[in-house]
């Protein structure tokens, strides 16, 4: 199936060519599309010049730092307007191991959206400070509770999406900017009755640059997963 890995950057100049470069030769017939927040650190001048002689690659430059929802719903619009038929999402700072990309096409054979699960078969997560673990841990729990959708790991941002499933998805609905949007994303598959699966996968905090978590992407996520539930009741979604 024709694929494409969606990768949000903002000031990733010290991973992205190192990752572009992984992906290509794991998944050599793959396409990758950046979509770089204005990065003040070059970023994209150097997906710009890899994309010079590989046209797997493609950019699109966006004005400021506008936030991970919005560079994802671009991402997939584009993704869609190409029309291909995988769309994945990636962290561009090698927390997602890119030797997972073919379990993940493996997956989609039989799913409309697939799931990299850091807490499928326990906790598979690597060189997190115990608090941030916590946090995560207990906001997929909550999220589980509140909502009532059967996920284990519902804030992951390593997933793959059947693109005949993701046009059913009213993107211009999805309004959530952080974390949330992952969060949001799922819920609106699961409430549309498609095919969700897990896979596991072990995730490591990113090897070079900071971290984008902040209190007001916490406190989104928190109210987000009563908002959901909600819309579901009334079925405003």
């Amino acid at each position: 199936m024709k694929a494409i890995i969606v990768i949000p950057t903002y000031n990733e100049s010290e991973n992205i060519e190192k990752l572009i470069k992984k992906i290509f030769s794991i998944a050599p017939e793959i396409n990758i599309l950046i979509v770089d927040d204005n990065s003040p650190d070059g970023t994209a001048n150097i997906v710009e010049q890899l994309m010079k002689s590989d046209s797997r690659l493609h950019l699109i430059k966006r004005t400021g730092k506008l936030g991970l929802g919005t560079a994802y719903i671009e991402g997939f619009k584009y993704a869609l307007s190409k029309d291909f038929e995988v769309i994945f999402e990636m962290d561009a700072d090698f927390s997602h191991n890119p030797e997972d990309i073919p379990r993940f096409l493996e997956a989609i054979e039989d799913a409309d959206l697939v799931i990299g699960s850091r807490y499928l078969t326990g906790v598979n997560v690597i060189n997190w400070p115990l608090k941030r673990l916590i946090l995560s841990y207990f906001a997929n729990f909550y999220t589980r509770v509140i909502t009532g959708m059967p996920v284990k790991d519902a804030t992951g941002g390593f997933k793959c999406f059947r693109a005949s499933a993701l046009r059913q998805i009213d993107l211009d609905k999805v309004k959530t900017n952080g974390y949330g949007f992952q969060i949001e994303m799922n819920f609106r598959f699961w409430a549309k009755g498609l095919r969700i699966k897990e896979i596991p996968i072990v995730f490591v905090d990113r090897m070079n640059g900071v971290s984008k978590m902040n209190k007001k992407i916490i406190l989104e996520a928190i109210f987000l997963v009563w908002k959901l539930k909600l819309c579901k009741i009334f079925k405003c979604l």
